[in-house]
């Protein structure tokens, strides 16, 4: 695991109503990650828990975390995600949502939470990227 150079940023002029920090600040040096989408896929490449939002998010935040293992970074580097859901159901982009602020905790990094038409997979319906930065 690494330290963490992320600060989460709260402002008492913004509603506290959102699940997560409006901002977030990074100390330098550091090394800046970038992570695809992940996906979710199992490790054969098929799209897992097809039509279950909370499902495939689960199975999203694991490939997320393994992706920022694999960086060197861990959840506590997130300084901001982008959640994508295929869905203009505002009920489906939060169940996607709580997977994904649960599998944070308590660092509640800023996040842009979007409802999609259609993402990449076949039966693909959850999908986040993740900036991250490390000491």
């Amino acid at each position: 695991m690494s330290s963490s150079s992320v600060r989460l940023i709260r402002n008492e002029q913004l509603s506290d109503v959102a699940e997560y920090a409006y901002a977030s600040a990074v100390t330098a040096p550091s090394r800046t990650v970038f992570t695809a989408g992940a996906c979710p896929l199992d490790a054969e490449g098929r799209t897992v828990a097809v039509g279950d939002y909370a499902g495939q998010a689960r199975q999203v935040m694991a490939n997320l975390g393994a992706a920022l293992e694999g960086a060197g970074a861990s959840r506590t580097d997130v300084a901001k995600t982008t959640v994508y859901v295929a869905s203009s159901n505002q009920a489906d982009l939060v169940e996607a949502w709580e997977v994904v602020r649960d599998w944070f905790g308590d660092h509640d990094a800023p996040s842009t939470l979007l409802g999609v038409v259609v993402l990449g997979y076949d039966d693909q319906l959850v999908e986040v990227e993740a900036v991250a930065v490390t000491a």
